[in-house]
């Protein structure tokens, strides 16, 4: 997931003035990369930083599959492969990941405590809480093969710490599991731009059933779709 962007390329996905990136590297810690004396952004990273400071990004950091790649999954469909469960077990991050990864609908021959210490190592390099009780626990670069993205929808029975920069416990977790880079970032830029709709945030906080949740999410990614034509054109 090493693709690299440019000054103007982040202006584009995060919608603010180039002033404000360098601003940012500066005064928020942005990251970034020098090449040839130039800025350049890993695409992954610049989307895990937008997603943990609330800053909005454009729902859509690729374009649609060509005509010889399968075609990316919407949240929805991901949602609806991955599940809302409620976990009872887990009193500190390190718990609930193992108690979320095994209650994840897997293939048998998925190692789930590799896939259970990469998420921790991801972690380590920074929470992916991104405030108001919610974080995207997710590997950065996807090494589970032969299974169907999905996005795993966990609420916790006790809400833990896990290093919010506001400071409050999590008690929803969403787990991001993709075969590729390209549906990992497509899911996580849909995940990210839906956490900033107010009616997504009230049926999360109401804990609402799948179904539901679906149906605010369809009306969500339609507003995505709707925002990227007039780009199109």
């Amino acid at each position: 997931m090493g693709v690299k962007v440019t000054v103007r390329d982040a202006v584009r996905l995060l919608g603010v003035p180039e002033k404000t990136i360098y601003r940012w590297i500066d005064e928020r810690g942005l990251p970034v990369h020098r090449a040839h004396g130039q800025y350049r952004f890993n695409r992954a990273e610049l989307l895990e930083w937008a997603t943990a400071q609330g800053v909005r990004v454009a729902a859509e950091l690729f374009p649609e599959s060509g005509d010889h790649e399968p075609p990316l999954p919407t949240l929805v469909d991901a949602l609806e492969a991955g599940g809302v469960h409620f976990v009872k077990g887990g009193s500190d991050r390190e718990a609930v990941l193992r108690e979320v990864v095994h209650a994840l609908d897997l293939p048998g021959e998925v190692d789930r405590e590799f896939l259970y210490e990469v998420l921790l190592a991801r972690e380590d390099l920074g929470s992916t809480a991104v405030g108001d009780g919610i974080a995207i626990p997710h590997v950065r670069n996807p090494v589970l093969l032969h299974v169907r993205p999905a996005v795993a929808l966990c609420f916790l029975e006790t809400p833990i710490q896990f290093g919010a920069l506001d400071g409050k416990p999590v008690e929803t977790l969403f787990v991001i599991v993709t075969p590729t880079s390209r549906t990992h970032l497509r899911l996580l830029s849909r995940l990210s731009a839906a956490l900033h709709d107010p009616e997504f945030r009230e049926v999360l906080k109401r804990r609402a059933g799948l179904r539901q949740i679906a149906a605010v999410l369809r009306r969500v990614e339609a507003g995505f779709a709707a925002e990227a034509t007039p780009a199109s054109r």
